[in-house]
């Protein structure tokens, strides 16, 4: 059985490019980028090559890059060098939709007497920078808000934001991790302080990824123990991924034009025909402000999980707005966030597409979506009900 793999928010593809760029480094080119040596200098010669190559994708100066493991490590260090570089401040906005790696973060802080603000979002997702406005104070460290959000791809005010911040004096960062490579970003033209960014999410491997500081950012490094990436980021480096990044953000710069044409068409047909052919669905999210890859769709009285067991039959990769995946009986706290009302946010499922889809599976998906959802309707006794109060 084939595969339909429409969970690029969740990982994506290594490109062929990039893996074709990253073998001979795992085995004819395997010295230490840090030696002395020319075997082992060649290697580092790859890296710089590989820093520019991400620099330019978001506007950045090669010496603002930093490589890091993953996003996760990149959220994380950007918000521990605000506070260890401001040890007097101790209040951090964020928002109620961030990514786990920032909230469980912020959660851990609370813990240690930070105090913590979550902007709220509204039925559509969409942040009101009044609330940030409000929210900021002498005492605030950070401001850390995602750019594009993992869930409904609904794009933040990152850049005005950023604006608002430095008004008074305020570090700001993003996770960007699931807009870069969809969407244009150029650090030359806007006020943002760190940015975080993960390989996997731009068909670069798993164990990579990102933290840009802007020149002149006070820093405090996450990771102690060596002289690599200018004494920022200790441990040797992951040769082998930091050049299928570097491969991987060339990609994405030219691929840039075909995310927001092709993948959006494709996920427009997707969406708009499930809507049309599924009664009682809808989307959730900004229609009008979101990554071109990206919808969140919900449909009502049925349970994501199921869902996803009967597409994973058929051999269609997707994933649930619903955290019931992971045991628990609450809806994502994303849509939480919105107000999705309960019938239809544990219905809800995220479709995620890449320049790898086809038209022949969104075809496919279109086909069999609807009776996925009407079978699993047939026995919910919620369905049944409403059927008969109507």
């Amino acid at each position: 059985m084939s595969v339909i793999y429409l969970d690029n928010n969740a990982t994506t593809q290594v490109a062929e490019e990039v893996l074709e760029a990253m073998l001979p480094y795992f085995r004819e080119f395997y010295g230490n980028p840090s030696s002395m040596h020319t075997f082992g200098g060649q290697v580092g010669q790859k890296i710089r090559t590989a820093r520019e190559q991400v620099a330019a994708l978001i506007g950045a100066l090669p010496e603002e890059i930093i490589f890091t493991s993953c996003g996760t490590e990149s959220d994380n260090s950007a918000i521990r060098s605000a506070l260890a570089t401001q040890p007097d401040k101790k209040h951090i906005i964020t928002s109620r939709v961030e990514h786990p790696a920032i909230r469980a973060l912020c959660a851990q802080l609370a813990n240690q007497g930070y105090r913590i603000t979550e902007l709220p979002v509204d039925k559509n997702g969409v942040l009101d920078l009044e609330n940030l406005e409000k929210s900021m104070t002498p005492d605030t460290a950070v401001v850390s808000l995602m750019w594009g959000n993992n869930e409904t791809g609904v794009i933040f005010p990152v850049e005005a934001a950023a604006v608002m911040a430095h008004e008074k004096g305020i570090l700001f960062h993003t996770d960007a991790v699931q807009a870069a490579g969809k969407i244009p970003i150029d650090l030359k033209k806007n006020a943002i302080d760190m940015l975080s960014i993960s390989g996997h999410k731009l068909h670069a491997p798993k164990g990579v990824g990102v933290l840009y500081i802007r020149r002149g950012t006070k820093y405090s490094p996450f990771m102690i123990g060596g002289h690599q990436e200018k004494e920022r980021r200790g441990g040797t480096e992951n040769s082998p991924g930091i050049i299928g990044l570097g491969k991987a953000c060339e990609l994405a710069a030219k691929n840039m034009d075909k995310e927001n044409t092709y993948v959006k068409k494709l996920r427009d047909k997707l969406e708009g025909e499930l809507l049309k052919r599924i009664p009682q669905s809808r989307v959730n999210g900004d229609t009008g402000n979101r990554l071109p890859n990206t919808t969140n769709i919900s449909f009502e009285y049925v349970e994501g999980e199921a869902i996803l067991l009967l597409m994973n039959e058929l051999g269609i990769c997707a994933s649930s707005g619903s955290a019931c995946t992971s045991g628990s009986l609450q809806p994502s706290h994303v849509l939480r966030a919105m107000g999705v009302p309960f019938t239809m946010a544990h219905g809800s499922v995220r479709f995620s597409l890449s320049i790898y889809n086809t038209e022949k599976e969104i075809d496919f998906v279109i086909e069999k979506m609807p009776p996925i959802i009407e079978r699993l309707r047939g026995m919910s006794p919620f369905w049944n009900q409403s059927c008969t109060n109507q």
